[in-house]
């Protein structure tokens, strides 16, 4: 509450000949404490009670108690979801301090401010995929009368150099915003050495430490190893890809995520030969259907698979930029083994939580100790009640980037702003950006299945051919689209599913939708916009149940 016109609330003695900056940091202790409802009335004029409290000490002692600290917030770690949290608390006013480090890879690649997403995960892996699309673009404008005689080819080096430059202009951008906001950037591994206190140690060893009164982690996670001879002496990992400084040439992507599939892609996309080494499924996690026609259409377009085999042993025979590597696999499901000879191997096989060596034991926050991943409750918060965490870190949550800005964004604002918002889990959409790509929102048919019964549910799908597939002759009947929707409840959709040109900008629109309750007869009640690939959506009258032939014959 504000004093009455022409006074001003001020305390006594301590306040008197302080500096503007002592002033000014009083001022935001005071504001802090008043944010959070721990004091509420500074002006003795108006309530005799306030002067109570400060003469008893007890405002005082509020006021030391935050004071105690460092900083109001400090973040460990300098991805996209500690940086949303750190720029919004600063924006309320709180005093950060954000630590970033990153630990070299085995290859020795390391990089800037910004996290896995901005320099080694969705940015540089959008834009090289970009880079094979517009390979295909131009094989398909010869078909629309475009004519060109020199022989088109593709610089590896030129794409990373530019690549690289706009990586570079985003990381300076993280730092100038960081700055403009007041927020400390220490660019020094972050580890816990006792309740509320982090060291953090620089390039060259030198240690220092700071405290906090509350802590968000947010390290992120890094490429795993096989633990076999020769794989962190001579693979790379898309920690790796993106800047390599010559063209891989023949490439063994070991594994089936998103990361492996989307990597192999644009590699091939790009006119690389490629083989993918699979030890089980497609895509785990992610709709085994759609997972397959994933995979069938990057076989279909030159890329080889090698199911049921997991590598034992990587031996280099020459050494070079790139060099020959042998690699001897094992059967999945009996005694054979195969060699083979590439220039690079890219594992893409999981990745691990930076959780087990920042201190954590040390105060006492509990991790999952086979996944490494912390477990919190539904506000971000651990077991110990002054640090939280956000990310890909957490135990059971989408580890995805708009999740994790998402997220770090409202942690702060329930810390430092009383409000109560807190991050939807649920209906995230995603893309996987293989060749032909694949957008989701909502359950697999797997998962539905298995949380409301397959009688309880009605699939409608269709496939469909882009306009732009036509003249140029390619694969009549590959992209395909499918809604699952919940028969009980008003025939919900609860999965979305496209495999088809521009997935994401397509997926994007419908997890809108999806939020606001969609159903099959807003879907049917919706005018499309023809001709769009989105529009099909809007006409789906064949369900799987009725086993009825989904092809397309126009468009």
């Amino acid at each position: 509450m504000s004093s009455p016109p022409g006074r001003r609330a001020r305390l006594s003695s301590p306040g008197a000949g302080r500096s503007s900056a002592a002033r000014e940091a009083l001022r935001r202790r005071l504001l802090g404490l008043i944010e959070g409802n721990r004091v509420m009335i500074f002006s003795k004029s108006y309530c005799p009670h306030s002067t109570r409290a400060h003469q008893s000490g007890l405002l005082q002692k509020l006021l030391q108690e935050d004071s105690a600290y460092d900083y109001d917030l400090i973040v460990i770690g300098g991805g996209s979801g500690g940086l949303a949290c750190a720029q919004e608390a600063a924006i309320l006013g709180k005093k950060v301090m954000v630590l970033d480090f990153v630990v070299p890879s085995p290859q020795g690649t390391s990089w800037g401010l910004g996290g896995t997403c901005v320099n080694v995960g969705c940015i540089p892996k959008k834009l090289m995929h970009q880079a094979a699309l517009l390979g295909q673009a131009l094989r398909d404008a010869r078909k629309f009368g475009w004519e060109y005689s020199q022989q088109v080819k593709h610089t590896w080096e030129t794409m990373t150099e530019a690549i690289q430059n706009h990586i570079g202009s985003l990381n300076w951008g993280y730092r100038l915003s960081l700055r403009e906001k007041a927020v400390a950037y220490v660019n020094s591994y972050g580890e816990f050495v006792e309740h509320h206190k982090i060291k953090a140690t620089n390039r060259k060893g030198q240690e220092t430490c700071y405290t906090a009164a509350k802590f968000v982690l947010a390290t992120g996670q890094r490429p795993r190893y096989l633990g076999i001879q020769g794989d962190k002496e001579y693979c790379i990992t898309s920690d790796d890809l993106f800047s390599l400084p010559y063209c891989p040439g023949k490439t063994l992507v070991v594994g089936a995520s998103y990361v492996a599939l989307e990597c192999a892609g644009f590699l091939a996309g790009i006119g690389l030969d490629v083989t993918i080494m699979v030890r089980s499924i497609l895509l785990r996690g992610f709709d085994q259907e759609m997972a397959e026609k994933v995979g069938s259409y990057m076989e279909q377009h030159g890329v080889k698979f090698l199911r049921k085999f997991v590598p034992v042993l990587v031996q280099q025979l020459e050494k070079g930029s790139p060099g020959k590597l042998k690699v001897v696999a094992k059967s999945t499901e009996g005694p054979e083994t195969i060699e083979e000879i590439y220039n690079t191997v890219l594992l893409a096989i999981g990745r691990d939580s930076c959780t087990r060596k920042i201190g954590l034991e040390k105060i006492g926050v509990k991790i999952n100790e086979k996944s490494g991943k912390i477990p919190v409750n539904d506000v971000e918060q651990t077991n110990v009640p002054y640090v939280y965490a956000v990310g890909d870190i957490l135990e059971g949550k989408l580890e995805l980037t708009p999740v994790a800005i998402q997220a770090g964004k409202l942690l702060a604002r329930r810390l430092f702003a009383g409000r109560l918002e807190k991050c939807d889990y649920v209906n995230v959409p995603t893309t996987v950006f293989t060749p032909l790509e694949y957008g989701c929102c909502g359950l697999s048919e797997e998962k539905a299945i298995e949380m409301y019964k397959k009688e309880n549910l009605e699939v409608y799908h269709t496939l469909f051919w882009p306009l732009e597939w036509t003249v140029a002759g390619r694969d009549n009947n590959t992209c395909y689209a499918k809604i699952i929707c919940n028969k009980l409840d008003n025939y919900r959709v609860i999965g979305f599913h496209v495999l088809g040109p521009n997935a994401g900008e397509v997926t994007q629109g419908f997890a809108a939708a999806m939020k606001c309750g969609l159903t099959k007869q807003l879907l049917d009640d919706t005018i499309g916009i023809h001709p769009t690939c989105g529009e099909v959506f809007t006409t789906l009258e064949i369900t799987k149940s009725s086993g009825l032939d989904i092809t397309q014959k126009g468009c």
